[in-house]
């Protein structure tokens, strides 16, 4: 408490300047499942990554980490962060035995944050809770990762930079745009999204991964949703716990 005091006026500014950074890379032993069920529908190798608001960009490198899954495990053996949880439906393991490459990765953010800078380090750590020192840890080996060669990221509103971003693709690779969180938090910008995805999927193919709301009356879970254009279907993959500590993988052949 005496630091709180002492330091009172500094924290007064810090919460009125600061919006709330998190970036919890948990998350990407949800979507795994979800990026390698579009490379098989897609029938491709070669992947281009887009994230919508990624904060540092933690999930754009989710080829780097090594996950486990009662079917088997996927990713280097050697990768510093190792990703499991509890499937509730399990992940089947011919979709585990897909490896698709990485080309490129970029995400847009509004602030984004830049971890190969302690300052910004630091302050994805101020958000995490003090007691969840398994959090902590995950974000440290993920931050370790990430700094071998950072993704590209963009500082702007997704709704104005999306289209432009979306018309610099280049063939050879299955662009797959995804996000976790940010699309609950742009209102009825939520639309303008949506039609650039849109307009680039008549152009060619295009992937989309993100959550959402499994049924209109279900709050407690995530819905893992995909769509892959031309084809135009919303699929709904799984049911994942909010920070992906959880997974009941769906599926459905196509």
């Amino acid at each position: 408490m005496a630091v709180l005091r002492e330091r009172g006026d500094w924290l007064r500014r810090f919460v009125q300047e600061r919006g709330v950074q998190t970036n919890e890379v948990q998350r990407s032993w949800m979507l795994l499942p979800c990026f390698l069920e579009i490379a098989r529908r897609a029938g491709v190798e070669v992947l281009d990554l887009l994230e919508l608001g990624p904060s540092a960009g933690l999930n754009l490198v989710w080829d780097r980490y090594h996950y486990t899954y009662e079917a088997g495990d996927w990713g280097p053996k050697d990768a510093p962060l190792e990703l499991a949880g509890e499937e509730r439906g399990p992940v089947p393991p011919e979709l585990l035995a897909l490896r698709p490459a990485v080309r490129h990765r970029r995400g847009i953010d509004l602030s984004p944050l830049d971890v190969t800078r302690d300052e910004d380090t630091l302050l994805l750590k101020a958000f995490v809770w003090a007691d969840q020192a398994h959090r902590l840890e995950r974000l440290d080996q993920a931050v370790e990762t990430l700094r071998a060669d950072p993704p590209a990221l963009e500082q702007g509103h997704i709704a104005d930079n999306l289209p432009a971003v979306l018309a610099e693709r280049k063939l050879g690779a299955l662009t797959i745009v995804f996000e976790t969180a940010v699309l609950g938090y742009v209102g009825v910008e939520q639309e303008r999204v949506v039609a650039a995805l849109e307009a680039a999927g008549r152009e060619f193919p295009l992937g989309f991964v993100w959550t959402g709301r499994p049924t209109a009356d279900e709050h407690g879970f995530y819905g893992l949703w995909m769509r892959l254009w031309p084809d135009d279907e919303e699929v709904l993959l799984a049911h994942a716990g909010f920070h992906g500590q959880w997974l009941e993988w769906l599926g459905q052949p196509a």
